[in-house]
């Protein structure tokens, strides 16, 4: 099978095109013919910084993909050849990714892919469905009526985080960087888009909100955005982090504000091995699946590329202009 293989930390071009042999599953494990695979801006930090794991090189990146089930190992009953998946899984170091054209995944990992999605947006979806849903409900318990600031509401995490919000039924603000992406984010239930170029998102908040403050905050920006997000969020609220804060600091307006910080990795149930969050996991994509087969959520793709154009996406996500989520197709 054809890879992309990481043979060092750096830039794009250590993203290479390898020939591999097939990889074969073990009890337990399902062999996917894969037909996508999501593109995200962790893979990017990854190869850069280098894997989580020692002497793991080379990789292959890619945590999200979708494809059809090629081979069961032995005690699997859930899944048969034939069947049409979904899944994030792999590309830390420890097990393989998906930037290739198989691979291997614990069965209760793989969950059926929605009906209604082509592959590409079904491989697009399950990392940033997964941040957004266990950052709004499950660190923040965001809750209907409730009110929500998503930062970056364009990306990836950010435009499926408003639908999940929207259906929750909480009203939701978001920040963006151009009309064009304002009115994306508006037509996914944003009611307010804050182009933080042209104005402060702190006094927009705080406007939207007759100067309460959200009840709860998702920041996927890190530094000075997620210090000035204390402000923005009312008293006793919530205010949940994608990013390491870093040790600069200074939590006075937080601590007089008595807001819970949160922090969401969806990679720890890999990172740790711990079965119980991935069997949660795989419930979140259940569920998620059956809001995209009625059509309440909806995942943009601003772009496919093929495998061997590994290194070009890489490119694209770093630039900091990439709306939704870049797919490659092998």
């Amino acid at each position: 099978m054809k890879a992309i293989h990481m043979i060092d930390s750096g830039g794009p071009e250590v993203l290479q095109l390898v020939e591999l042999p097939d990889p074969q599953p073990r009890p337990g494990e399902v062999k996917v013919r894969l037909r996508a695979a999501g593109v995200n801006p962790v893979d990017t930090k990854l190869r850069s910084r280098g894997v989580f794991f020692d002497n793991a090189l080379p990789a292959i990146l890619g945590c999200d993909g979708a494809g059809t089930v090629e081979q069961v190992g032995a005690n699997v009953t859930t899944l048969k050849a034939g069947d049409e998946v979904w899944f994030c899984h792999g590309g830390l170091g420890r097990e393989p990714g998906t930037y290739a054209e198989a691979t291997v995944v614990p069965a209760g990992v793989a969950r059926n892919k929605p009906a209604s999605l082509t592959f590409e947006p079904a491989a697009a979806a399950p990392l940033v469905l997964l941040t957004a849903w266990e950052a709004l409900f499950d660190r923040a318990a965001l809750e209907g009526g409730q009110t929500v600031l998503i930062h970056g509401g364009a990306g990836g995490v950010g435009h499926v985080a408003i639908q999940l919000a929207r259906h929750a039924g909480a009203r939701v603000c978001t920040t963006v960087g151009s009309e064009v992406n304002a009115r994306f984010v508006e037509s996914l239930g944003a009611e307010l888009a804050i182009n933080y170029r042209e104005r402060p998102f702190v006094d927009a908040v705080l406007d939207w909100t007759d100067g309460r403050g959200v009840d709860v905050a998702l920041d996927i920006m890190g530094g000075q955005v997620f210090v000035d997000s204390f402000r923005a969020v009312a008293h006793y609220g919530d205010l949940v982090t994608l990013l390491d804060p870093g040790s600069g600091v200074n939590w006075k307006e937080a601590r007089n504000r008595n807001l819970r910080i949160g922090f969401e990795l969806m990679l720890t149930p890999m990172l740790a091995d711990l079965p119980a969050a991935r069997a949660h996991q795989g419930e979140i994509l259940d569920r998620c699946a059956a809001l995209c087969d009625v059509g309440e959520l909806k995942i943009d793709v601003s772009g496919t590329l093929p495998l061997a154009q590994a290194a070009e996406a890489h490119r694209r996500i770093e630039s900091g202009h990439t709306r939704g989520k870049l797919v490659l197709v092998p």
